[in-house]
């Protein structure tokens, strides 16, 4: 714990102070023993006319506890000579128009549970971190040439107890590593796991940044999480939201009476659509407390990265590019890019951006945003568009789904099948797909081929991987007994295949972000609506070949071009019967030909299946 000072003040209304909550919130003191001799309380509220502390241990009286304005900026403080750990308080501060609010701490490190409000002292210290070899291994990966897997999670509801009730984190490890090992993922994505009043808001609209929900259990269960995902190799990455907060009356807005850490101008403050407010990113105070906070979660928990929700909502006023663009808003981005990537230089920093804005994802030192990674939601919509259509006017679309390949290197990009896409009433990517039963099927497993062979990192939203029927359902579990249904099953284990051979396939991740991995070999056959292209490794002579056929029609001894002479080999095909398909499949090694064909001197002759992917490798 560190004490303020007139520099540390400076750096912080400059925007420069990286470790802020070391200076506010609770914190308890402790002697050369260790022994806890006091609590110490600071707030920073410059529009306050008067800050007194309440909690349960003065039973909430405003009179016991006056806090000292310490510095004329508006810093208050108390000590009381009390071990207060695990004590609920809040501030209350007595505005100069009369008025008086009862705010949560923004820099407490852990709140009551819902729908209770107020925060709570707690003490970081003492947890016995085991991951120390995990971490010296992660900082000397290339996270661009290694395969990137993420299932986006929910921790509330993907796995629940009886009755509804939620597991803790700790609870959670049980279940859930061992199945995401099975499974084929590399990273966890969780949806925001900061404290937040409302279950519905799903964690995007929150109240205490510093503080792990405590509808999960306590910050050192999380940090057990954590851990132990480090000890099985599985990255950590945190959804995370510095664009707007949530308007109820205990949290950040307003916090002293006027607007502090959000905009003073209320066209650009409220946030219409969403009920929120927009958080000020240009100002010094908002900027340290934010940068801060990531440096939190990086040091004290040790996440792997961020995706940053809603950026087109950063990068524009109100999201608008005809508001023009924030530049406070885009300074912000760069000092966090520029103090995430000093701490750990291998960290995730992932945008979720809609817009076109050019160079999210080159470094700040080169004119960029200083991302390392964008969503690449132009793929999802058109892909997602295209699947929907029933498969006979498809041929109609067909620069629809190849669109993404002219700009697939603009940036470096992930390719998101998230949660945002199976609610809202835009159904579930199984229900999206057009035909029957078993078409449906079909069709989901060509859009999952399609989303594994494109170049580019994965993440899929849990319940996805083994076709959920239902949207997402942000009160109640998985529909986890659809596992016992042979179709649901035979989905299950294709992803959990199609997972497996993208990590031992080099072709398939090492130049995801690299114009040498790919390459066409027949991108106009619309009639058809057949795609057939190739994936390379670094390796040039490594590769494999992806055919793709988005109609019901087989096809036998359909001719391609291939690069190199020799035999190919199906790896995968989304036909097979363990896979719910109709069994058409090329069993037997395919001897290339010396005949010309789609700009090659060699090529083959396959079988295609019907509404399938399939994935052939080369060898001598």
């Amino acid at each position: 714990m560190k004490r303020l000072n007139t520099d540390t003040l400076y750096y912080f209304n400059q925007g420069e102070l990286i470790d802020a909550y070391e200076h506010f919130g609770a914190h308890l003191v402790k002697d050369a023993k260790q022994r806890i001799t006091h609590t110490r309380f600071t707030v920073y509220a410059p529009h306050a006319k008067a800050v007194n502390l309440v909690g349960e241990f003065n039973n909430y009286q405003n009179w016991t506890h006056q806090m000292t304005k310490i510095d004329a900026s508006g810093v208050y403080r108390i000590e009381i000579p009390e071990n207060l750990e695990g004590k609920a308080y809040k501030y209350e501060i007595h505005t100069h128009d009369g008025r008086v609010l009862y705010k949560s701490d923004p820099y407490a490190y852990f709140s009551a549970y819902r729908p209770d409000t107020v925060s709570k002292v707690y003490d970081l210290e003492g947890y016995q971190w085991h991951d120390q070899d995990y971490m010296k291994t992660r900082e000397k990966l290339n996270p661009y040439r290694e395969p990137m897997l993420i299932y986006e999670l929910h921790l509330g509801t993907w796995m629940q107890k009886p009755g509804g009730q939620f597991h803790h984190y700790n609870e959670l490890v049980d279940h859930l590593i061992p199945y995401l090992l099975k499974q084929g993922y590399t990273h966890v994505e969780l949806m925001p796991i900061i404290e937040h009043p409302f279950d519905g808001s799903w964690g995007y609209q929150g109240t205490g940044y510093y503080s792990a929900t405590s509808r999960y259990g306590v910050p050192k269960d999380l940090m057990y999480f954590i851990d132990q995902c480090h000890q099985n190799n599985l990255k950590v990455i945190l959804d995370w939201v510095p664009g707007h907060v949530c308007k109820d009356a205990h949290g950040l807005y307003m916090f002293d009476g006027q607007p502090l850490y959000e905009y003073r101008d209320p066209f650009i403050r409220e946030n219409i659509e969403w009920g929120t407010a927009n958080l000020d990113l240009g100002r010094g105070e908002t900027q340290s407390f934010l940068i801060s906070n990531a440096l939190f979660w990086m040091k004290h928990f040790h996440v792997d990265g961020f995706r940053i929700d809603a950026v087109s909502n950063i990068i524009y006023y109100l999201g608008d590019a005809r508001h023009g663009e924030n530049q406070g808003a885009l300074s912000f981005l760069r000092k966090l890019s520029k103090n995430v990537f000093k701490t750990f230089k291998n960290a995730l920093l992932i945008a979720e951006d809609s817009t076109a804005y050019p160079k999210v994802t080159i470094p700040i030192e080169y004119g960029g945003l200083g991302f390392n990674y964008k969503w690449n939601m132009g793929w999802m919509n058109d892909t997602l568009k295209y699947f929907e259509k029933d498969p006979i006017y498809r041929k109609f679309h067909h620069d629809q789904l190849i669109f993404s390949l002219h700009y697939a290197y603009s940036e470096q990009y992930i390719l998101p099948l998230s949660h945002d896409e199976v609610v809202h009433g835009k159904k579930s990517l199984v229900e999206k797909m057009p035909g029957d039963y078993w078409q449906k099927f079909a069709n989901y497993r060509a859009l999952m081929g399609y989303f594994y062979t494109h170049p580019g990192k994965n993440l899929l939203f849990m319940g996805q991987e083994f076709g959920q029927m239902h949207e997402w359902k942000d009160s109640s579990e998985l529909d986890w007994h659809l596992l016992n249904y042979p179709m649901h099953d035979a989905v299950h284990r294709f992803n959990r295949d199609f997972n497996f051979l993208v990590q031992n396939e080099a072709a398939l991740h090492e130049l995801d972000h690299d114009r040498r991995g790919f390459k066409w070999i027949d991108q106009h056959n619309a009639d058809q609506s057949i795609l057939s292209y190739i994936r390379y490794a670094d390796n040039e002579k490594d590769h494999v070949i992806v055919v793709l056929n988005l109609t019901p029609m087989v096809y036998h001894a359909y001719r391609i071009g291939v690069p190199s002479q020799g035999i190919y080999k199906e790896l995968i095909n989304s036909d097979r019967d363990i896979y719910g398909g109709s069994n058409q499949y090329n069993g037997l090694p395919i001897h290339t030909q010396n005949v010309h064909s789609h700009h090659f001197s060699q090529s083959i002759e396959m079988l295609i299946s019907p509404l399938s992917v399939t994935v052939l490798k080369w060898s001598e």
